[in-house]
C-alpha cells in the first residue's frame, strides 16, 4: 500500500481551491470549456466519467491544455481506476467509499478522494487509511453545519464539499478550517456548454477569485 499519493492530495487540491466538476459529451466541448476555465484563473478540473466520451476528453485536455490539472470524477469501480492509471490521472474522485476501491487506489498509486456523508463513513475511511474526503452531496447532508459538527471529533480530517454549492456560498465553505477546497458545477453548467458560452464560463471562473 502506497500512502504517498493520498498524502499529497490535500496539497494538490488546496492549490486549486475551486474545482469545477465537468460533465461533457464531446472532446471539442471539453477542450473549449477547460481553456475558458484556465483563462479565468482556474487551475484544474474534475471530468466526470458519466459519458462514453469522458476518457477521450480527459486525454485530450491532458495533451492540449498546458499547465492544467486534470482529474476524474464519478469513479465507482476498480475497472475505472485501471483505465485512469493508463492515463496517469492527477486525481480521482468517487461519490462514495468502499474498502476495495480505496485499497485498489493505494495499490495503483492513484490519489483518490472518496465521498462520505456521515460520521460513520468518515470512520470507515479512517480505518481504510484515508484522512481527506469529499463531503457529498454537501448541501443535502447538512452542508456548513455538518462540517462544523465533524470538526471536533475528527480534528485530523479534511474535506472537499461538493454538491449544491454555488457562487453565493462557496466562500463560506472555504472559510472553514477543515475545508481544503470545494467542488462545483456553477461555472460549467449544461446550459453554458450547450450554448457554447465560453465567455461566461471564463467570467464565472474569474469571479471565484474576486
Amino acid at each position: 500500500m502506497n500512502q504517498a499519493a493520498a498524502d499529497s492530495l490535500p496539497a494538490l487540491l488546496g492549490e486549486m481551491r475551486v474545482i469545477p466538476v465537468l460533465t461533457v459529451s464531446s472532446v471539442a466541448s471539453g477542450l473549449a470549456v477547460c481553456r475558458a476555465l484556465k483563462a479565468g484563473g482556474i487551475r484544474g478540473v474534475e471530468i466526470t466519467l458519466r459519458t462514453p466520451e469522458a476518457l477521450d476528453v480527459i486525454k485530450a485536455v491532458q495533451d492540449q491544455v498546458d499547465d492544467f490539472i486534470v482529474g476524474a470524477g464519478t469513479v465507482k469501480t476498480v475497472n475505472d481506476l485501471r483505465e485512469l492509471q493508463s492515463l496517469n490521472i492527477a486525481f480521482a474522485v468517487s461519490p462514495g467509499l468502499t474498502r476495495r476501491l480505496s485499497d485498489r487506489a493505494f495499490e495503483l498509486d492513484i490519489p483518490l478522494l472518496p465521498g462520505v456523508a456521515t460520521a460513520s463513513e468518515v470512520l470507515a475511511g479512517l480505518e481504510a487509511g484515508r484522512t481527506f474526503f469529499k463531503l457529498f452531496p454537501a448541501r443535502a447532508v447538512g452542508g456548513l453545519a455538518l462540517l462544523k459538527s465533524l470538526a471536533a471529533p475528527f480534528a485530523e480530517v479534511e474535506f472537499c464539499p461538493t454538491g449544491g454549492i454555488g457562487p453565493d456560498d462557496f466562500r463560506d465553505y472555504l472559510a472553514l478550517p477543515n475545508v481544503v477546497c470545494v467542488g462545483g458545477s456553477w461555472m460549467v453548467t449544461s446550459e453554458l456548454i450547450g450554448s457554447e458560452n465560453w465567455g461566461e464560463v471564463e467570467r464565472l471562473s474569474r469571479a471565484c477569485f474576486d
